[in-house]
């Protein structure tokens, strides 16, 4: 009987040994997030609609949704009372260092899943399909990227765009003039001032700057593309792959899930902070193949 008794504490206690082993186990951003009882995303300032500024200087948009999703997922996955979430501000120059120093834990905006950037990040499931194009003034009368030649343009820093336009004026000796600009916004105000002819850039981006601007209707985006649809991913660090399963669990969830069209919606079918506007972008077929079978590849032909 003695024995019997003693069972259920034993039990208990072996119970409690395997949970703080489990809990010493951990490794990488799971056992950083665990001891410190915080995780960090970075967000963008002007990447509507995916990450942005609203009229409370909030950071939101589709990126940031789905991140707060994984945020409850890394949650329940370290079975934590609360998980405290730490908002850093990155740019197209930044958010590659910022998540490879360990500053920032996810990176929620609208970076491009390429093969050259998983040498030095990791990249969740495909939240987005894009493709490089270019915004000019309709006036201008430039529809194709061959019209760009002589032109002045600008392009964001540190984009996969910017190199890709750099590539083409070389290949085809354009004679183009390519200057970097800090940021999407200060890319488009160059175009609404006149300093640049035309701003390439990923068409989603370019759609959204081009609907908040003071004349929407003013500016027309080019008709051909320089890439085929790219993938936009949440990067994470690479070789983390207890964190990346559980970031991948939790996005898989989610874009199969019946909660997943009306966020889409949300973002690009309604009108969104601070000023109203709508983009008008029904979920595309290529995205809605990417929501049911969810993957991280940065090769476009896989979706």
């Amino acid at each position: 009987m003695r024995l019997r008794s003693l069972l259920p504490v034993l039990l208990a206690g072996l119970a409690a040994s395997a949970g703080a082993a489990s809990a010493q186990d951990l490794t990488g951003t799971l056992k950083k997030i665990k001891e410190t009882g915080q995780i960090t995303l970075g967000y963008r300032d002007s990447s509507v609609p995916f990450s942005y500024l609203d009229n409370n200087q909030k950071p939101v948009g589709f990126a940031m949704d789905i991140c707060y999703k994984i945020v409850d997922a890394v949650k329940a996955d370290l079975k934590l009372d609360k998980l405290e979430v730490k908002l850093n501000p990155v740019t197209s120059a930044t958010r590659i260092p910022l998540i490879a120093n360990g500053t920032v834990d996810l990176e929620c905006g609208s970076t491009t899943n390429n093969v050259d950037r998983q040498k030095q990040v990791a990249f969740t499931n495909t939240h987005f399909l894009t493709a490089n194009r270019f915004v000019a003034k309709k006036s201008s009368g430039l529809t194709k990227f061959e019209d760009l030649k002589g032109k002045t343009v600008v392009s964001t820093s540190g984009t996969t765009n910017i190199k890709m336009i750099n590539e083409y004026n070389a290949e085809k000796k354009l004679g183009i003039t390519i200057l970097p600009a800090k940021d999407h916004a200060e890319a488009f105000l160059m175009v609404e001032t006149g300093r640049a002819a035309a701003f390439v850039m990923d068409d989603v981006l370019l759609a959204s700057l081009a609907a908040s601007s003071k004349e929407p209707t003013a500016y027309a985006i080019s008709t051909d593309a320089l890439s085929k649809p790219e993938p936009y991913g949440i990067m994470l660090r690479k070789d983390d792959a207890p964190f990346k399963k559980v970031v991948d669990a939790a996005t898989a969830a989610f874009y199969k899930s019946a909660e997943s069209k009306p966020t889409y919606d949300k973002w690009f079918m309604k009108a969104i902070p601070p000023r109203d506007i709508n983009l008008n972008l029904p979920m595309s077929e290529a995205l809605q193949h990417a929501f049911a079978k969810p993957s991280d590849s940065p090769d476009p032909a896989a979706y």
